[in-house]
């Protein structure tokens, strides 16, 4: 089955850098665009960044500059490099795998979700 395993959270001060990573498995993953996900409290999940089988990267306003996503094939691992870290970036982040019909700026995920990583910016 398709597992998305994140890890790499914690608690930054603002201004600070964390480094996302999502193992996956139970699919091909050189053949998927994948993407960051990301929900804060009292909020709806949001969009935050993508990259596509070749690599190309897209990402949502608000982050743009500060987020850097990447993916390594040969490990079927998809990273995201957050610096410049806000207390507005306080959110649980998803990875996903994006459906093969759809794209950037609207990509629909598949409905495979792992438990996520925390990832809180306060001083």
């Amino acid at each position: 089955q398709v597992q998305l395993v994140e890890s790499g959270g914690g608690l930054v001060q603002p201004g600070g850098s964390l480094r996302l990573s999502c193992a996956a498995s139970g699919i091909i993953f050189r053949l998927y665009a994948m993407g960051w996900y990301r929900r804060a409290p009292g909020k709806q999940r949001e969009l935050v960044a993508g990259i596509t089988r070749d690599s190309i990267q897209n990402y949502v306003d608000s982050v743009k500059g500060r987020f850097t996503i990447s993916r390594d094939n040969a490990k079927n691992t998809l990273y995201l490099q957050m610096n410049s870290l806000k207390p507005e970036d306080t959110a649980v982040y998803y990875c996903a795998a994006f459906q093969f019909n759809s794209a950037w700026p609207s990509p629909r995920p598949l409905n495979y979700w792992g438990q996520g990583t925390q990832v809180t910016v306060s001083s």
